[in-house]
């Protein structure tokens, strides 16, 4: 995936995560750390999702810090039931 740094194997800075992302724009790759909830599994973070509540499961691979010094989770997909 463009735009984010490969995970390293030798590190636990970014790891893959689980988790419901709050966003009025899922068409977004990035998100801020204040707007990702991280879950132990995909079907707790399924459990959680509430489209109407604008509130989506994902996987996703973070946190990262962003040039402008905030932590962001990147998008890995999409989780649907």
């Amino acid at each position: 995936m463009r735009g984010f740094v490969p995970l390293d194997p030798e590190s636990e800075v970014s790891q893959e995560h689980f988790a419901v992302i709050y966003s009025n724009r899922p068409s977004r790759k990035r998100f801020p750390a204040g707007c990702v909830e991280i879950m132990e599994s995909a079907e707790r973070a399924l459990a959680q999702a509430d489209a109407d509540d604008k509130k989506h499961a994902a996987r996703v691979i973070g946190p990262s810090k962003s040039s402008e010094g905030q932590y962001i989770y990147y998008l890995m997909e999409w989780l649907s039931a």
